[in-house]
This record gives C-alpha cells, sequence and structure tokens, in this order.
C-alpha cells in the first residue's frame, strides 16, 4: 500500500490553518502546501462547507492541500491529501484512502511511532515536536534538531518537521538539510490572522537551506 508521492518540489514552508478563509493568503505569496486543521471547532454541515471551501481555494492556486483528520470527507470531497495522527489512522479506513488515490501524510513522536507509520509507506512522515508547541501543551518529549537528523537516516519519504518552530529558530531547522517541509501552525500568524510578511520572512529562511 504505497501512497502517491506529492511531485518532487519541496513542501516548504506548511502552514496548518483553522480556517479555509485564511489559506488564500498563504496562497497569495507563494505557500504551496498548506493543512486544514479544525479539531472539534465544527461539525456537521459547516465542517463540510468549511472542507469544501478550503480545497476550492487551494485548488484554485493548484495548491497541495491536506485535510487533518476527517478522512471521509477527504475522500468524499476529493482533496489532494490527508493528514492523520497515530490514533487517527488506527480508526480510519486507510484502504479507502489509497484507493481513493489520496496521498497521505502521518504524524509520528518517537522512533517506534516512525516505524508504525512507515509500514503504510506515506506520502510523507511528520515528525516532531522539535522544540516545545506553542499551540499545545507538550505531551511527547522533544526531539531537537539532533534528534531529527538521527531519526531522518531511516526515512526514505518526505520528512515534514512541526512543533514549537518559529521565525527565531527555523535556521537551526533548515541547517539539518533533513526537512522537506516545515509545519507552521503560530508563527504564520498575527492575533490569529495570516501575516503576509512573517510568511514571506520563513519562505525567504527556508529557500536559504540550498545555499
Amino acid at each position: 500500500m504505497k501512497f502517491p508521492q506529492c511531485d518532487q518540489t519541496p513542501l516548504g514552508i506548511y502552514p496548518v490553518v483553522d480556517r479555509a478563509y485564511k489559506l488564500k493568503p498563504l496562497y497569495e505569496v507563494g505557500i504551496t502546501t498548506a493543512q486544514l486543521r479544525t479539531k472539534d471547532a465544527l461539525s456537521g454541515k459547516v465542517l463540510e462547507d468549511e472542507v469544501i471551501d478550503a480545497i476550492k481555494i487551494s485548488e484554485a492556486f493548484n495548491a497541495r492541500f491536506f485535510l487533518n483528520d476527517f478522512w471521509e470527507l477527504g475522500i468524499k470531497h476529493k482533496a489532494y491529501g490527508i493528514h492523520l495522527g497515530q490514533e487517527d489512522i488506527q480508526e480510519a479506513n486507510v484502504k479507502a484512502i489509497h484507493d481513493a488515490g489520496i496521498r497521505l501524510g502521518i504524524s509520528s513522536h518517537t522512533p517506534k511511532e516512525i516505524e508504525f507509520a512507515l509500514g503504510f509507506e506515506p506520502s510523507y512522515l511528520a515528525i516532531g515536536p522539535i522544540y516545545e508547541p506553542i499551540s499545545k501543551k507538550l505531551v511527547y518529549d522533544t526531539v531537537g534538531t539532533e534528534g531529527l537528523k538521527r531519526w531522518a537516516e531511516k526515512v526514505d519519504y518526505p520528512i515534514v518537521a512541526i512543533g514549537g518552530i518559529t521565525i527565531e529558530n527555523i535556521h537551526e531547522v533548515v541547517e539539518t538539510g533533513v526537512a522537506s517541509g516545515i509545519a507552521m501552525i503560530s508563527d504564520v500568524l498575527v492575533e490569529g490572522e495570516v501575516s503576509k510578511e512573517r510568511t514571506l520572512a520563513l519562505m525567504e529562511a527556508f529557500k536559504n537551506r540550498n545555499l
């Protein structure tokens, strides 16, 4: 069960937002990959409409859009990709996602979780938290950049670094040279709304990894 690749372009700065409307300003400055993660804030038709909007906006910009958790809606509305955590993947119909030709990203926080995730041959593997998360309580030990490099040696899939990464420390993550993408939750925002200026600064920092 090998999932489709995300093409050869690095995933880059990979914002994770809670509402579809926040995707447009991100794509306007050149973001190519993003995720909608609403968690339990929305449900029913309101949630489905949000997913539909997010997919439409992403398709208009030819962006790689991943839907967090709600795999049934992702299949129904033909999302580019679905992202699942370790608990979610045990409950999801992974075969149905694969059969729909949808890409799959999986979260991992320990070597054991990495081994489990790689059994699905995902489109990418998220590793974290690299630093202490800003957006939620620390549940797992931080990985750090040395841990990221060490764990990446065992992974043949694109890696997304996540957790506590900001404009102040992104250079340390970039310098590892192992991340195809760097997930951003809080640092593309100012007072809860997308900051194009901060997003561009983060994109510039990521671009410099090849210099």
